[in-house]
């Protein structure tokens, strides 16, 4: 199936969101955005761009919405995620072509990401039928009860590489519990990360004023981290932004998740299996164009392998096809804009001049950035102290086991790390070492099954996570409550 930019499928038509948000029903705004196929530069559609007042209006709509939806009995919660998962297996083709279109996506990316919302969903909707507190002890005659409650209103802003999951990820499990929502999406990508969501939950049966997307830029975002009647915000994006919510929101005293950057360390020891690392590093590293949080920013590898290595990573980046993701089998579509090319050939550009060497690739073709391969990469170098968010290895040897600790925890960024060996012992020792909230024994950094906890340290994240057990943790609040028998009589 495929999108033009005058015609879309009957679920997600774009005569139901075109130069429209949600708020209550599908409605304009007063500015909007074209949406781009970054593949082709064709116009798809537009998506209104919500202002302050937006925000505003929405979130003293969903503070209103939210205590109902809080009182709802349990399992007719649970009933509408179950209902929003099967509608997104029923309209799987319609939303992997928009992740395809519109993000950049090449399809097999583009399934997973949707594999895993569904996951998501599912996840979620086990929620509501979950104990939610502990009864303490106390004194006999007395109950002591610490219970899980909804925050009240989740304010969600989400980015542009994962869009349908990171939002999802999010939304759901703050809706099982009883919040209201307020998402964000990118611009760039609110159809497949914003509307696609709005849809399932439009025709799962959420009720109205329970659920915002409202696309937006900065301003938006601020407006959102500043409202009164926004109790948390999550956000998922880069560490520049990250901090910018983190300072607003802050202030404001919301309860805060972060989900940030990183410069992730893949780390192949000199008795790896060479197939198998090869494979680890290319997915970690050039999956959707090297644009994910957990990519492998930083290969380590033994220096009694690392010549061999290198030949092997060029010869693999010289026939990884580039291209639309639309129109064939490709391994790599585009970057999402033209600022994410000149950010990358950057950094490809000041790395060599500082003496690493370009083993394959380093050019663009308008957003297609071609799969690239930098061996001798040093400290100091920029493509070892930044994060690229493009498709590019960035070699780095080491000597011994303490060597690639040292490297890899050189960084104030602590997302994801993974160590490829034939001796699982050897590489738990070294992990144990790495300062990281994601950590994979033989396996690369680019890893996410819904039911475990995800986030990151340092600059990577505030120390919080979301997935499986912590969601209880991220989108509810304690409260402490007690019963007696009667009032006592206090001395006073």
């Amino acid at each position: 199936m495929t999108t033009t930019p005058d015609a879309a499928g009957p679920w997600l038509a774009s005569t139901t969101w075109n130069s429209k948000a949600f708020s209550r029903g599908w409605r304009a705004l007063g500015k909007s955005s074209d949406v781009i196929e970054p593949a082709t530069g064709r116009t798809l559609g537009a998506v209104a761009i919500a202002s302050p007042d937006d925000i505003a209006s929405a979130s003293a709509d969903a503070r209103a919405a939210q205590a109902a939806w809080a009182a709802t009995p349990y399992d007719q919660r649970a009933a509408v995620l179950r209902k929003a998962a099967e509608l997104a297996a029923a309209n799987r083709e319609e939303i992997v072509d928009w992740l395809v279109r519109e993000s950049g996506s090449i399809r097999p990316k583009a399934e997973f990401e949707l594999a895993v919302t569904i996951k998501a969903l599912h996840e979620a909707s086990a929620m509501p039928s979950q104990a939610q507190g502990q009864v303490l002890p106390s004194e006999p005659g007395w109950l002591s009860i610490a219970r899980r409650r909804p925050i009240g209103v989740v304010g969600v802003i989400s980015p542009f590489n994962f869009p349908l999951y990171l939002a999802m990820r999010a939304v759901a499990p703050a809706l099982a519990v009883g919040n209201a929502v307020v998402l964000k999406p990118d611009p760039r990508t609110s159809v497949c990360g914003g509307f696609s969501i709005a849809r399932l939950f439009e025709d799962a049966g959420l009720p109205a004023g329970v659920l915002h997307v409202l696309p937006g830029g900065g301003d938006a975002g601020e407006a959102l981290c500043k409202d009164p009647n926004v109790g948390m915000i999550q956000f998922t994006g880069s560490t520049a932004a990250g901090r910018r919510v983190g300072k607003v929101a802050g202030e404001h005293l919301k309860k805060l998740s972060l989900e940030l950057g990183g410069k992730n360390s893949l780390i192949v020891l000199d008795d790896a299996d060479m197939d198998l690392a090869i494979a680890n590093t290319t997915w970690g590293v050039y999956l959707h164009q090297g644009q994910i949080c957990m990519s492998a920013g930083r290969v380590l590898v033994h220096s009694k392998i690392a010549d061999e290595f290198t030949r092997r990573m060029a010869e693999k980046a010289n026939n990884l096809p580039v291209g639309d993701p639309a129109s064939g089998q490709v391994a790599m579509g585009p970057l999402i804009n033209q600022g994410q090319v000149d950010h990358a050939t950057d950094i490809v550009h000041r790395s060599v001049a500082q003496g690493a060497k370009l083993a394959a690739g380093g050019e663009a073709k308008g957003l297609f950035f071609g799969a690239t391969v930098l061996s001798g990469v040093k400290p100091g170098m920029a493509a070892f102290e930044e994060e690229i968010f493009g498709p590019v290895a960035s070699i780095t040897p080491f000597d011994s086991d303490e060597e690639a600790v040292r490297l890899a925890n050189q960084t104030d960024f602590g997302l994801s790390a993974a160590i490829i060996s034939r001796s699982v012992g050897r590489a738990m020792a070294i992990g144990e070492q790495l300062r990281v909230g994601l950590l994979h024994i033989n396996d690369q950094t680019v890893n996410d099954e819904v039911v475990n906890p995800f986030g990151g340290v340092g600059a990577s994240g505030n120390g919080t996570s979301i997935g499986g057990p912590a969601n209880w943790e991220e989108f509810t609040q304690w409260q402490w409550m007690t019963v007696k028998d009667a009032a006592p009589r206090y001395p006073l």
